[in-house]
């Protein structure tokens, strides 16, 4: 992704520098412990919520976006420096990681940084099912051979029991605009802009075909890594500078068009959900086009596993190019077991057009 002085872009493409792994997503260790019907029963949101805000301390940020969430990089906050996994999310633009109250995952030390000073401001998270405070302070980021200076990061005081328990990474890095950041405070992406830390002004994001724990893919900050994608780059302007959010001007099931974007759409690149989102309009129609149906207990859609090979292609049509997702991009096989993944939005964009979440995709069959 690129962001300029003269005009915004988003790159449809791919590279390295920070080692992302694929741990279990909430998801699936909540299903371990037998937790998720329950939670999913008393928690239904709109992920589309996400992008909705307001210029109060107060963020809406629906946690059930990241149930799907299992690629995750190391960055380093404080003097001497403390580590913490983080979720690199383009679909938020705050960095938090968790306090020494809270439990279960990596906490940072503030008596143990030369470098923190707290700034004694607190805001707050709204996950839809409990608040989360965070105090904000400044101190030292380190990411690979990037150090920021005096960045502003929120220190979580406590933390919902479910479903943040059971993640497998600490805090939540966001990397879209400041619009949607605490009021007064740069995101990580400006500091690291403003304190001339990127060779060019670009970030972008690997996921391998084959992950691993210990390697799923990249983030690169500051450029392209060539080597890991073929064909051309496609630049897409973003139409509104908080999100990266871009035009989409069709939509296709197979080989037929739907016309569901006729009068225009926006999508929204979001690296911090692994769901695509489709308007609640067309859900029934992509269901019966794809052969799916609504899962009881756990949420999502399921298609039959014998069906799999039959579920057609989708295809994105962006600023003329065309984007095929096959079914081994959006369906989940495990062992016949096959979740669509995808999910519906009620929300539209301020002009009315329907809004998709333009996921992260990883082939995961």
């Amino acid at each position: 992704m690129e962001k300029s002085s003269t005009r915004k872009w988003l790159i449809l493409a791919l590279r390295r520098a920070v080692t992302l792994k694929k741990g279990k997503s909430m998801r699936e260790v909540m299903k371990e412990k037998g937790v998720l019907e329950d939670f999913l029963k008393h928690h239904k949101v709109d992920p589309a919520r996400k992008y909705h805000f307001n210029n109060y301390n107060v963020a809406y940020v629906p946690i059930a976006n990241y149930l799907d969430s299992f690629y995750f990089g190391e960055i380093s906050i404080g003097t001497l420096p403390q580590n913490f996994l983080v979720l690199f999310d383009t679909g938020s633009s705050n960095l938090w990681v968790p306090k020494p109250a809270v439990t279960n995952h990596a906490r940072f030390n503030p008596s143990q940084s030369s470098t923190f000073p707290d700034i004694g401001v607190t805001y707050t998270l709204d996950y839809g099912f409990g608040d989360l405070t965070v105090v904000l302070g400044y101190d030292t980021v380190t990411i690979q051979n990037i150090t920021i200076e005096h960045q502003e990061f929120g220190l979580s005081q406590d933390e919902p029991s479910s479903p943040f328990h059971y993640t497998y990474f600490d805090g939540i890095l966001g990397m879209a605009y400041s619009p949607v950041a605490i009021p007064g405070y740069n995101p990580l992406i400006q500091e690291m802009l403003q304190q001339g830390q990127l060779t060019e002004p670009t970030f972008s994001f690997y996921f391998s075909r084959q992950p691993t724990y210990d390697y799923g893919g990249e983030v690169i900050l500051g450029g392209i890594d060539t080597q890991l994608f073929s064909g051309q780059i496609t630049w897409v302007p973003v139409t509104q500078e908080v999100y990266w959010k871009i035009g989409i001007e069709e939509f296709a099931i197979g080989q037929q068009a739907t016309g569901w974007c006729s009068q225009g759409c926006q999508g929204i690149v979001d690296t911090g959900t692994f769901l695509l989102t489709i308007q609640e309009q067309y859900m029934g129609d992509f269901l019966e086009a794809v052969g799916a149906q609504e899962s009881n207990g756990e949420g999502g859609y399921m298609a039959s596993g014998s069906n799999v090979q039959n579920v057609p292609t989708t295809t994105f049509v962006i600023n003329g190019s065309q984007f095929p997702l096959p079914p081994s991009v959006y369906v989940l096989n495990n062992n016949g077991y096959c979740r669509v993944m995808v999910e519906t939005t009620y929300v539209s964009s301020q002009n009315e057009q329907p809004v998709w979440i333009l996921v992260g995709f990883a082939p995961l069959a």
